[in-house]
């Protein structure tokens, strides 16, 4: 890359300054700087959560959460990547919870001490509200809290954050594999398929695709997203 052309800006990384190209994200700038990634990348489109980083902008006393992938960079930006953020972790048997008798708080006893300072939602880098998806937690609202968090990437800001010590993503995701295990109305044409499926209907289409090359079977599934939406 020709840096010549190209308009750099400064930025902080642990304290140490480093001149990047403008209009790269964190995680393109911290590569370009020379930073060999092995973790705290993962998807690198904004799904999986792997980038949190914090960082301050010049002259502003705040904390802001992004994630590297999506964040770009700003001049004087002073950042640093989490790639781990500890975080308690309950253990459940999902199958053996009865969610009609389901006491949250038993499992979660944590969310009490929610103080409702709302540091959760303001760290959130996708924008969640997790503080109102915790208070319905509090109150047992199920579907309140898988619609409030079913965008939830994991990253673990909210955790880190919290001055209660909760972890809010781990008790969504608790609630979220309880609600889909148990409440969660059971697509009618999923059922049929794998009905079928275990009929053996597809044996015969399974084993021609088992012996398939690599090269055709790209072929095939280039020509099924080609068809995606397309009505049949």
């Amino acid at each position: 890359m020709n840096n010549k052309n190209l308009k750099m800006i400064p930025i902080y990384v642990m304290g140490k300054k480093f001149e990047v190209p403008e209009e790269l994200t964190i995680l393109k700038a911290l590569e370009f700087s020379g930073f060999k990634i092995t973790r705290g990348c993962g998807c690198r489109g904004g799904v999986c959560g792997a980038c949190a980083t914090v960082y301050r902008r010049k002259d502003d006393y705040r904390i802001i959460a992004g994630l590297a992938c999506q964040t770009v960079v700003e001049p004087d930006m002073n950042l640093v990547q989490l790639p781990y953020i500890s975080a308690r972790r309950s253990s459940y048997a999902i199958p053996e919870i009865d969610p009609e008798s389901l006491d949250i708080v038993k499992t979660y006893p944590e969310l009490m001490r929610c103080m409702g300072c709302n540091t959760c939602t303001k760290s959130c880098p996708v924008n969640i509200s997790v503080m109102n998806y915790v208070s319905a937690a509090v109150r047992g609202d199920l579907k309140h809290v898988v619609d409030l968090s079913i965008e939830c990437v994991m990253c673990g800001m909210c955790a880190a954050r919290c001055p209660a010590e909760l972890s809010p993503y781990n008790i969504a995701l608790f609630v979220r594999r309880l609600y889909g295990a148990h409440k969660l109305p059971r697509s009618p044409q999923l059922e049929k398929r794998v009905s079928d499926i275990a009929s053996g209907v597809y044996n015969r289409e399974i084993a021609e695709l088992k012996k398939t090359d690599n090269k055709k079977l790209q072929g095939i599934f280039n020509e099924l997203q080609a068809k995606k939406g397309a009505s049949v």
